[in-house]
């Protein structure tokens, strides 16, 4: 006996909390992300005023200049507790990975073609975003990082340093924040798209945040996608080789190359 079908009305309604329970999910990850961002930030911000105070034992000036302070290794070392430790956290609390995907990751990632297409994306990325950059300067519009101060002064002090953080360690914590926790809630729950498009924005949102005094709108809104479109190139090649190590390789090929022009003079 045939049973009759719900009316559309109630079949929508029924697969409602199935189809917003993991996006939900994927939002309060971000959330608590930014919550402990917010909250790191504080604590070593804090820390280091009161560091210059008591090291320099004098009278502690107002706070806002002592904010002003921090040098290349102080602020790379802030940019891994505050963004790397969340990440981790989020990992390791909301999205572990058990045996058998940590068997199914490191089978994949021994795979030549892993790294082939993981190759291919990295230097893809770093080309089209160049490429839109040096379109979009021709037309008068000067997009300008708000890290790139931070790197060109590591890059003159500590390269080494730079290297470490830049193709080492900044890949890492960001591909497990953006891609396996966000990113792979949403694919594991059948929405690989939806998952590509947040995962895209929060990378954008974390490297150009929105603030008074920044960049001019045309060119905010070219960073804005050009790391949106580089997290959807992330998830996407994640997704294609079976292994968070493809998106962590290919991001680190961006980082290395994106270093490599800077070091020689070359836009990028």
């Amino acid at each position: 006996m045939s049973r009759t079908p719900l009316p559309l009305r109630d079949r929508l309604r029924a697969a409602a909390p199935s189809a917003m329970r993991p996006l939900l999910h994927a939002l309060l990850d971000l959330a608590l992300a930014l919550a402990a961002m917010l909250l790191l930030s504080l604590v070593f911000m804090a820390g280091w005023a009161t560091w210059l105070t008591l090291a320099e034992g004098g009278a502690p000036p107002h706070l806002a200049a002592r904010l002003q302070q921090p040098g290349v290794v102080a602020q790379i070392a802030m940019s891994v507790l505050v963004t790397g430790v969340p990440a981790l956290a989020l990992f390791l609390w909301r999205r572990p990975a058990d045996a058998g995907e940590r068997a199914h990751s490191l089978r994949q990632a021994a795979r030549p073609s892993t790294w082939a297409w993981a190759m291919a994306t990295g230097i893809g990325v770093f080309a089209l975003a160049s490429g839109a950059v040096a379109l979009v300067e021709r037309l008068g519009v000067k997009a300008t990082p708000s890290n790139l101060a931070l790197v060109e002064a590591a890059l003159r002090t500590q390269p080494a340093l730079l290297v470490l953080f830049a193709v080492v360690l900044a890949p890492l914590y960001e591909e497990l924040l953006f891609r396996r926790v966000v990113f792979g809630r949403l694919w594991a729950a059948g929405r690989p798209g939806l998952g590509m498009l947040l995962s895209g924005a929060a990378f954008a949102l974390l490297h150009e945040p929105p603030g008074p005094g920044g960049q001019p709108p045309a060119a905010f809104a070219l960073l804005w996608t050009a790391y949106g479109l580089m997290g959807v190139a992330f998830a996407w090649v994640y997704r294609r080789t079976g292994t968070l190590w493809a998106a962590i390789g290919a991001h680190a090929l961006h980082n290395a190359l994106g270093c490599a022009a800077l070091l020689l003079g070359t836009p990028g």
